[in-house]
């Protein structure tokens, strides 16, 4: 175990900021991770997905070769902005390790890493091949997972499941919130803002759509999954006019809907249009999605959840399956028709924080977690 938090700690001490929030991205940790494989004795690849972005892949041969399982998890870190603790610096204490990545999600790719490098040094075979994706660029577009789906179709691999690693608090997650980004815009006419009269105020037009939107968003409410609970709309992001003295001829919002299972992009942004149709044609635009992520749910009888459940069960960890409502790989993956759950140590609470950590008991538990349905999946 003191391997496993040495490992924790080398990945949370290396600055992998997504460069979309002004970082360096994944380049050091991949190189540790393909070292770490190796070292382990472990087949390794490097695909490079992005210029300079490149996931680690690295495999054990199983008893069967033409079944595979799959564990994945990201490399990636969001900002360290607004941080109230050195975020590069891991520190241990409270049981608990400190640091950018602490929880989301270095700690489960530690944990994926030792669970692996078990497989291949136990001597026992695993049932089937094991695979580990450690992947880009989850915190802005998901191009990682869709680059290792894309590398294991090209070489004729399926897994039959996939666990991807996120803070779950040890739950075994089968369902997750889809997330929908769109702006819509209002046109106005800019005029002086002396003769006021002569314009048409793009704000004042978009503060009666907001509350047009606002009003349809209570009803959400009605639309609720027994793990999930409702769907959600966040306006996020407003901007418009030029300057103070001038009539706004444009306006715009940004919004985040997060999807249930069965909602598709069309029927919610059909929902809106509905919405938007009783202002006048041309003074509300509709922009195409930003980002469109549908929801996932594996069957709660799928042999993925079954077996995750019942190994948190003999872990006295609580094995009924759990919803989540934050997005991750995990839809990629079912969506390419890889059953998936989402499981890992820490809070997504944690995830993003001013202080971001992640117990080290739940680090180990994780661990014999993933180590144990590595060896014992399809048994």
């Amino acid at each position: 175990m003191e391997n496993l938090i040495e490992t924790l700690a080398d990945l949370v001490s290396i600055d992998s900021v997504n460069p979309e929030w002004g970082g360096p991205g994944e380049g050091e940790v991949a190189e540790y991770v393909r070292s770490f494989l190796e070292r382990a004795g472990i087949e390794t690849w490097v695909d490079e997905v992005l210029p300079g972005r490149s996931n680690v892949v690295g495999r054990v041969a199983g008893r069967d070769p033409d079944r595979a399982i799959l564990l994945e998890a990201h490399m990636d870190t969001v900002s360290v902005a607004d941080m109230t603790i050195a975020p590069f610096a891991p520190a241990i204490g409270d049981g608990r390790l400190y640091g950018r990545g602490a929880c989301d999600t270095k700690a489960g790719l530690a944990g994926m890493m030792h669970a692996l490098a078990f497989a291949e040094a136990s001597g026992e075979k695993p049932p089937c091949d094991l695979y580990l994706a450690a992947v880009v660029d989850e915190e802005h577009a998901f191009r990682g997972v869709l680059g290792a789906i894309e590398w294991l179709e090209k070489r004729g691999v399926r897994p039959e499941a996939a666990i991807v690693a996120e803070p779950t608090e040890l739950r075994a997650v089968r369902c997750n919130k889809g997330v929908l980004r769109w702006r819509i815009e209002t046109r106005g006419v800019a005029a002086h803002s002396s003769k006021p009269h002569l314009g048409k105020n793009a704000i004042v037009a978009m503060a009666k759509v907001v509350a047009a939107l606002e009003r349809f968003h209570e009803s959400l409410a009605d639309r609720s999954h027994p793990l999930l609970g409702s769907a959600t709309c966040s306006i996020g992001l407003i901007e418009g006019g030029t300057q103070v003295n001038f009539v706004p001829e444009r306006c715009a919002v940004t919004l985040d809907r997060r999807m249930l299972p069965g909602e598709t992009a069309e029927s919610v942004l059909a929902d809106y249009e509905g919405v938007l149709s009783e202002f006048p044609p041309g003074e509300v635009i509709v922009h195409p999605p930003l980002l469109s992520d549908e929801a996932m749910e594996t069957p709660a009888d799928a042999a993925v959840v079954r077996k995750a459940s019942a190994l948190l069960d003999s872990l006295g960890l609580d094995p009924e399956p759990a919803g989540v409502p934050f997005g991750c790989d995990c839809t990629k993956l079912a969506r390419a028709g890889i059953p998936s759950l989402v499981f890992g140590p820490g809070s997504i609470d944690r995830a993003h924080g001013a202080i971001e950590y992640v117990e080290l008991e739940q680090v180990e538990l994780a661990f014999d977690f993933y180590r144990r349905f590595l060896m014992e999946y399809g048994i």
